[in-house]
């Protein structure tokens, strides 16, 4: 079986897009989510979280006999609640065994925890209710203002009988030009521990953070690419022989993650105001010049 995760994660997602709509917002006609003091684009952390889901539900590893499956809670078809009741009465109506199985069976309850009280008595009394998962992420945000655009469309087949006497129907659709964005993406060894959260799943977080975009197209979303994706493990600073202080470091994290994701600069390249592709960024790694925080290691995971 899987070893329980037990040193603290911080990472860096780095991921663009060339006209598209990485995100629409639906309180504003599903144009691109925007932040208007800055005019940079935003990207919700839920929809982040949805594009791993879905990679998982079409890609996890098949499951063995002692480990843990890799089912999606939150997804499209039966209500949440017949999920959770089958929970609690399949395990006596215990809710910290419902629990206990709900994480074993469901990779995003496992890595993102949720809200399990939902419509059921048992949960809704019990301090089970509510689990707080391992992995976290932030908004995303580009580095710089986008200017999204609104693309008229035209259409030559009616979609209602009403409209059959017309010759076209006109539509709309929304895009950012080009934009850069970051997210940053923390895991807690300590909420690792309560739901079950393997070194395995995440080997698996990581490999849906770098596919996700490859197995999402569509209109809206036709060229998303990862740029970075920056892992900065927490492995201690004791010698082999004070083993136990060594883990106690490695699960608390050996320096604050701002510091961490400050060594990761993104800044335009000489000359360029309006920014429409990826080479006119320069990223660079300052850590690759100067050593690391004592205790922590940096995995590029996309290279």
């Amino acid at each position: 079986m899987a070893t329980v995760l037990t040193n603290r994660h911080d990472f860096l997602l780095l991921f663009d897009v060339v006209n598209g709509n990485p995100n629409g917002d639906p309180d504003a006609g599903n144009m691109p989510r925007i932040d208007p003091n800055t005019n940079r684009g935003l990207v919700s952390d839920v929809c982040l979280k949805r594009k791993v889901r879905n990679f998982v539900a079409e890609f996890a590893p098949p499951r063995q006999a002692d480990d843990n499956g890799y089912d999606i809670f939150i997804k499209s078809g039966p209500a949440l609640e017949r999920t959770i009741n089958r929970a609690v009465e399949g395990n006596n109506r215990s809710a910290e065994a419902a629990v206990q199985w709900l994480c074993r069976e469901f990779y995003d309850i496992r890595a993102f925890g949720g809200v399990l009280s939902v419509g059921n008595e048992v949960m809704k009394g019990s301090a089970y209710g509510q689990l707080r998962g391992p992995v976290q992420f932030t908004f995303a945000q580009s580095f710089d203002a986008i200017t999204p655009l609104e693309i008229s469309i035209t259409r030559c087949v009616a979609t209602t009988i009403a409209d059959e006497a017309k010759e076209r129907t006109m539509g709309n659709k929304h895009i950012v030009p080009y934009a850069l964005y970051a997210a940053k993406g923390y895991v807690s060894p300590a909420f690792a521990e309560r739901t079950g959260f393997t070194e395995t799943d995440l080997a698996l977080l990581f490999e849906a953070l770098l596919q996700m975009f490859e197995h999402d197209r569509s209109a809206a979303r036709g060229e998303m690419i990862v740029r970075g994706l920056y892992d900065f493990e927490h492995v201690g600073t004791q010698h082999e022989h004070n083993a136990e202080q060594n883990r106690r470091e490695a699960r608390l994290g050996c320096a604050h993650a701002h510091k961490l994701f400050e060594g990761i600069n993104v800044q335009l390249k000489g000359g360029v105001e309006f920014p429409t592709a990826f080479a006119e960024y320069d990223v660079r790694c300052a850590w690759d010049q100067q050593p690391l925080p004592q205790g922590v290691r940096l995995h590029k995971r996309h290279e």
